[in-house]
């Protein structure tokens, strides 16, 4: 196995990689040593210690990390220390939808606040039509009156709420009332204006 082998993205899918708990970081640098393209997205989160406070960089999915390879060639990032095994059905590796890696990427470029969230089965689509994060697709949520979209990775029932303005959104569909029966009660589905 060579490098363009390895690192051909037109023939390579994205997977998610399952690692031990605060070894993340770790398994990212490693795989990237190896030649493997990965993605590890990461939020800033403040920590509070007896006698100060301290800002971390911590992953948006804990025990995971995203690797984009050719599924025959995942020995090597097996063998790293703290990876566990490939997400997928029963030991064959299942791929995650390009589409929600590329909006996931984007989310993260653009600087935007961001922060884990309970993965959403249903609720309001909508597009991003301004804004650094134009043409994403996502639900709309609104906590503590402030608008966010949810990127979501399916295979992993995980998702990312990024806040965004409420100008920049236009719905998907005609159903503008879609309730989130998922959510807890703190948390009120927001319909699209306009």
């Amino acid at each position: 196995m060579n490098t363009e082998e390895v690192c051909d993205a037109n023939q390579n899918k994205w997977f998610a990689l399952r690692v031990k708990p605060r070894f993340e970081k770790t398994v990212a640098n490693i795989a990237r040593n190896k030649g493997y393209e990965e993605f590890l997205p990461l939020c800033r989160s403040r920590r509070r210690w007896s006698d100060r406070f301290q800002s971390l960089e911590l992953p948006l999915f804990p025990g995971y990390l995203f690797c984009q390879l050719n599924p025959e060639f995942r020995l090597p990032l097996l063998t790293i220390p703290g990876a566990l095994h490939f997400i997928g059905i029963g030991r064959t590796p299942t791929p995650i939808d390009d589409d929600e890696i590329a909006a996931l990427q984007t989310a993260m470029r653009s600087g935007l606040w961001a922060e884990p969230w309970p993965f959403l089965d249903v609720g309001q689509r909508v597009r991003l039509e301004e804004g650094p994060l134009a043409s994403l697709e996502g639900l709309l949520i609104e906590v503590r009156k402030k608008q966010r979209l949810i990127v979501s990775v399916t295979l992993l029932k995980r998702s990312v709420a990024v806040e965004i303005e409420r100008d920049w959104v236009r719905p998907l569909d005609c159903n503008r009332t879609k309730i989130l029966s998922s959510l807890k009660p703190h948390v009120v589905a927001a319909a699209a204006a306009r």
